[in-house]
């Protein structure tokens, strides 16, 4: 369809202004137009540079009515007592709008393509609203690369966005970059994420790895999605031909002897030695660790009776106590606790939970390496989508019940009651050896010229990255490691995606290295504010477009709750400067699953 007829057919809304800018425009509405809701829409004008038709869009971030009648004192005074004056009042108003130019396309024969606004066209130009033909026929030859998350703010027009692969070709971006989602819990952060995996989902050639430590995304794969959004992500990625892998930490094998001490450190097994934690309990695991490495015990083999007799003996001896205990009273304290301690009860109650970690022999676990060679390296067929459920609950599930810390007698079955010692400080552990492994996977690529082409979406990523320091070491090791994978992993094919509630608590060292970004509600007070302001590099207009968000839940109903978004960077073939984008996700399944996928119902059950 001709794009010149389209704008002739196009509804006009009002001419270009003064002053104006290639920034920015002063958009002179009409009269016809002065009752419409403009702030949000997508403006388009026509115009001639270097001897071609060009075609610019922006959106209009901000109405304002002027009356010069009205702002004369003398005009005031009688406005004052009259309340209006027929003659100058509504009669003269004026209205002007700011336009934010965020695309320009040439056309080049039958086709257009992507240009800059370098002249500021003549005022009176004609701006008209833009719709989806339009914006079709423009991005016709990209048509097979567009995504769609939602619709224009306020408006009715899909907003095209495009999510490209980290590797080459048609479809790919040529380079992996790193993505943030930010907003209050309920401005609909996690569904925005799911929309996007699924459009990166697309390329078989990519794999991606989620790191759930709600377990909010393995639910959804699980085919229990939560939330009155509940997108059919398994029959997606089913029909894509995407093979998808939920693993929890029933799952993982860990492998690493430095784990084992720093677990059972965490765990209540020193504890019940009469030593608290701090230095000396920190000695005293990693003497063990040690020792039990010399004794050629194999990590796998820990949880059983003839390790833990071995810990034991160990941990009887004086040599050993001396260590990390260098006074005479505190090691004649600890023996005494030794002597009187049941080692039944010790190696039922306390040991298995630790070990239970780095059992080989549970159902279908696997090590760390092994896992993230099957999604990293391995080149058959499809590569994956994989999410690790991190989460508390999953935690509960494989001690067998609620309690934290289980308690079965010493004739027990080890084997038949499952146990596992699981919180905060153990799950950032997981995380940080999941983080090396990752690390050294790309390192590895890298040094045979290979791209990994991977997506990593780290959730709560405030939680595990938060700008002030983290109360223990553990937790610190892995904030460094995020912010070493920011600043790193780009060039060996690996991108990540931080969803965080906050945007001021996150690392300045992974806000800064994020190309692209979506803000949700929330983030318009405050801490916040200021840190966005930063980001959108005082962009007034559309800070205070942005602030124009509502609360979804100050909806009346369901089915009006607008989640809405302002994006920054090349996400999208209608901001090729950076300018501020701002969309509302659509709020119904079948929207999304039509513009993307072509069928409405997929995946609903009659």
């Amino acid at each position: 369809m001709d794009i010149d007829r389209l704008i002739d057919e196009a509804e006009r809304i009002g001419v270009v202004g003064s002053p104006s800018s290639t920034s920015e425009l002063a958009l002179d509405v009409l009269a016809s137009a002065v009752d419409k809701k403009l702030v949000g829409e997508f403006g388009l004008f026509r115009f001639r540079q270097d001897g071609k038709n060009h075609y610019a869009l922006g959106q209009i971030t901000e109405v304002k009515l002027r009356n010069v009648w009205h702002e004369d004192p003398t005009m005031r005074s009688l406005i004052r007592q009259r309340g209006r004056v027929d003659a100058v009042s509504e009669r003269q108003d004026t209205h002007q709008g700011e336009m934010a130019v965020s695309a320009v396309f040439a056309r080049d024969g039958s086709n257009y393509r992507p240009s800059i606004l370098g002249t500021v066209p003549a005022t009176g130009t004609p701006i008209c609203l833009v719709d989806d033909r339009v914006l079709d026929t423009l991005l016709a030859p990209y048509r097979d690369q567009l995504f769609y998350l939602g619709r224009v703010y306020g408006s009715t027009p899909r907003l095209p966005l495009w999510f490209k692969h980290f590797g080459h070709g048609p479809d790919g971006a040529g380079e992996a970059y790193h993505l943030g989602i930010f907003g209050k819990t309920g401005s609909g952060k996690s569904v925005l994420a799911k929309m996007i995996l699924l459009a990166y989902a697309r390329y078989p050639q990519m794999a991606m790895l989620v790191l759930d430590p709600q377990g909010e995304f393995a639910k959804d794969l699980r085919g229990e999605p939560t939330g009155e959004f509940r997108l059919p992500m398994n029959d997606v990625l089913r029909r894509l031909g995407k093979p998808t892998r939920v693993l929890s930490v029933r799952d993982l094998v860990l492998d690493r002897w430095e784990l084992f001490a720093q677990i059972l450190y965490e765990s209540p097994f020193f504890e019940q030695l009469s030593v608290p934690k701090g230095e000396n309990r920190e000695l005293a695991c990693q003497t063990l660790a040690d020792r039990l490495r010399r004794a050629k015990v194999r990590l796998r083999d820990l949880h059983t009776r003839d390790a833990f007799d071995k810990a034991w003996q160990l941990l009887g001896e004086e040599q050993i106590q001396k260590v990390f205990y260098r006074s005479e009273s505190s090691r004649a304290r600890f023996q005494s606790m030794y002597a009187e301690a049941d080692p039944d009860q010790f190696y039922s109650a306390y040991w298995g939970p630790v070990t239970w970690l780095f059992r080989e022999d549970r159902k279908d676990a696997q090590k760390v390496d092994s896992l993230l060679y099957q999604l990293l390296v391995s080149e058959e067929g499809a590569r994956p989508l994989m999410v690790i459920d991190l989460s508390e609950e999953q935690a509960r599930e494989a001690r067998g019940d609620h309690s934290f810390l289980p308690l079965f007698g010493g004739n027990a079955d080890v084997q038949d009651q499952p146990t596992m010692l699981w919180n905060e400080t153990i799950q950032a552990l997981v995380v940080k050896r999941l983080l090396e492994g990752i690390r050294s996977a790309a390192e590895a690529a890298y040094k045979k010229s290979r791209s990994l082409n991977t997506l990593v979406l780290m959730d709560e990523a405030h939680r595990l990255a938060p700008r002030e320091d983290p109360e223990n070491q553990e937790k610190k090791a892995v904030r460094e490691l995020l912010i070493d994978a920011a600043r790193t992993t780009r060039k060996y094919g690996v991108g990540w995606m931080f969803i965080s509630q906050t945007l001021s608590s996150l690392h300045r060292g992974i806000v800064e290295q994020l190309r692209i970004f979506f803000f949700g509600f929330g983030l318009g007070m405050g801490q916040e504010f200021r840190a966005l302001s930063e980001l959108v590099g005082g962009r007034s207009k559309a800070l205070d477009l942005y602030q124009l968000f509502r609360d979804p839940h100050s909806a009346f109903d369901v089915a009006s709750r607008e989640y809405s978004f302002m994006t920054i960077g090349p996400v999208s073939p209608l901001s090729f400067s950076g300018t501020p984008l701002f969309f509302n996700v659509f709020n119904r399944v079948e929207e999304f699953l039509e513009a993307n996928f072509g069928k409405p119902n997929l995946g609903r059950s009659s």
